[in-house]
């Protein structure tokens, strides 16, 4: 679950309460009605107004931001093998998928919910025990009540135990924020489109994230609202859930063909987005590797390159 605070024209705020990385949102009545009442005492007791609010970094945020960044590529780059060959399993995966195949998903309002659930079938077709998990929490001290939905897969490592891997199809969905700096802008488009890997790195991620939101709504004289805080993003993936192999519709009906059409929408977006990172990889790639060349000193010891 989602919750935005945004401007209207007339500078009034209006909250949004919706699904995190859901289309329209797929949440109970009770942590709705949590949240909610969470939300209205932030705003009227907890926030500076919308007057103090701007969308540009200041001198002493770049700093901060830059480090942050500099994390988020650790964090990329901290992969292992197994996790690196699943995710390239599930882009392809994903592009392989069309409108049609979302049709026999789900019978009623799903929220994305079909895109999940056929995702699961390819990886249990390709052999992989996958499925779909939806949790649910109540809500504790200030951190709100809610309930999320994502895919989970098991695999066997080479110790002989079995590792539970995480899938978010819409990662960066979760950190979306209203009026945000530039640089938190840029630190949010550098996540993962697809979240493929280890609670542990999970972690590490939601960790970083709060900290640039708390910097960003810093900067705009904004507290951070407890649906924000690393408590509640890690009470998605951390809460008790049930897990799902297959979705119990067929078919979806006419009166829910709104909701289809949103998510056919948002399985474009994604795929538009994966087919973007593959392009900026590609063009990345041969730079890199000239860098690597110039970098590495253990390639000036081959005997072709002995100083003159």
């Amino acid at each position: 679950m989602d919750c935005r605070v945004c401007v209207a024209t007339g500078g009034d705020l209006w909250v949004r309460v919706g699904g995190g990385g859901e289309i329209g949102g797929g949440f109970s009545h009770e942590s709705e009605h949590d949240l909610a009442l969470m939300v209205s005492d932030f705003l009227e007791n907890g926030s500076s107004g919308a007057e103090s609010w701007c969308s540009s970094d200041s001198d002493s945020g770049h700093s901060d931001f830059a480090q942050l960044a500099e994390r988020i590529q650790i964090c990329k780059l901290s992969v292992a093998q197994p996790e690196s060959d699943l995710l390239s399993v599930v882009h392809s995966l994903i592009r392989s998928m069309n409108e049609t195949n979302l049709q026999v998903m789900n019978s009623g309002p799903c929220y994305a919910s079909c895109i999940r659930f056929y995702l699961v079938k390819l990886m249990r077709l390709s052999g992989y025990d996958a499925g779909v998990c939806a949790s649910k929490w109540q809500g504790s001290g200030k951190v709100p009540g809610g309930d999320h939905e994502y895919i989970d897969i098991i695999i066997d490592n080479n110790s002989g135990s079995s590792e539970r891997l995480i899938v978010d199809i819409d990662f960066r969905s979760h950190f979306e924020i209203a009026r945000a700096v530039d640089s938190y802008d840029r630190i949010l488009n550098s996540l993962p489109v697809v979240y493929v890997g280890s609670f542990t790195r999970l972690k590490q991620f939601l960790g970083i994230m709060e900290e640039a939101t708390r910097s960003s709504l810093k900067q705009n004289s904004m507290p951070l609202p407890p649906w924000r805080s690393l408590a509640y993003l890690q009470a998605k993936w951390q809460s008790p859930y049930e897990r799902y192999t297959h979705s119990e519709g067929n078919n979806i009906s006419d009166s829910d063909c709104f909701d289809h059409k949103q998510c056919c929408g948002h399985l474009k977006r994604l795929q538009s987005c994966l087919q973007s990172g593959i392009e900026i990889d590609r063009l990345l790639k041969p730079r890199n590797s000239e860098s690597d060349w110039r970098m590495k000193p253990e390639r000036w010891r081959h005997p072709l390159f002995r100083p003159l």
